[in-house]
């Protein structure tokens, strides 16, 4: 589906159509991510998760998750540092963070900061903090996030309106 969609949208369509095909394959993106994300839960639940550990510079990391959201919703900053983490996974995890502490703080921008192999998401309000931290399960990505950050060996904490999320190196 996935694939047609993709090809539907490269295609010389007229309007209507080509806002259809854009709403499809938008949406059929989004079941692919969702598809991915209850696999790499179920990994982990199942205690078949091995990650393909690489080293990965942290700032990358965190640029990489702010560009999956819109660097208008997620102001990035700091320095980074080499940590080894699966990377792909690890993008994902960090953005659905900074999407549910948006969507749930009712926020408008976050901010990440990486500090080495340590990384910060500011602003995580109170009513955010228990399903950014996979408490509440009201967020699949938040809640697979932690999930996955927790495998890798990762520890995360929160410290007022912010999360800490310490990467392994």
């Amino acid at each position: 589906m996935h694939g047609f969609a993709r090809t539907l949208e490269q295609s010389d369509l007229e309007e209507p159509a080509a806002r259809y095909a854009a709403m499809i394959g938008q949406a059929s993106s989004e079941l692919a991510e969702l598809i991915d994300e209850l696999a790499l839960a179920a990994r982990i639940d199942g205690g078949r998760y091995d990650p393909v550990l690489r080293e990965a510079d942290s700032l990358e990391l965190v640029h990489a998750a702010a560009a999956r959201l819109g660097e208008d919703r997620v102001v990035v900053s700091g320095a980074g540092a080499t940590v080894l983490v699966d990377p792909e996974p690890a993008v994902r995890s960090l953005a659905a963070l900074a999407q549910s502490a948006l969507r749930h703080g009712g926020l408008e921008t976050v901010e990440l900061t990486a500090d080495g192999q340590v990384l910060r998401l500011a602003r995580v309000t109170r009513a955010a903090a228990p399903v950014v931290l996979g408490e509440q399960l009201r967020d699949l990505g938040a809640g697979v996030a932690v999930r996955h950050l927790r495998a890798l060996g990762a520890a995360l904490s929160l410290d007022g309106e912010t999360l800490t999320v310490s990467l392994p190196v």
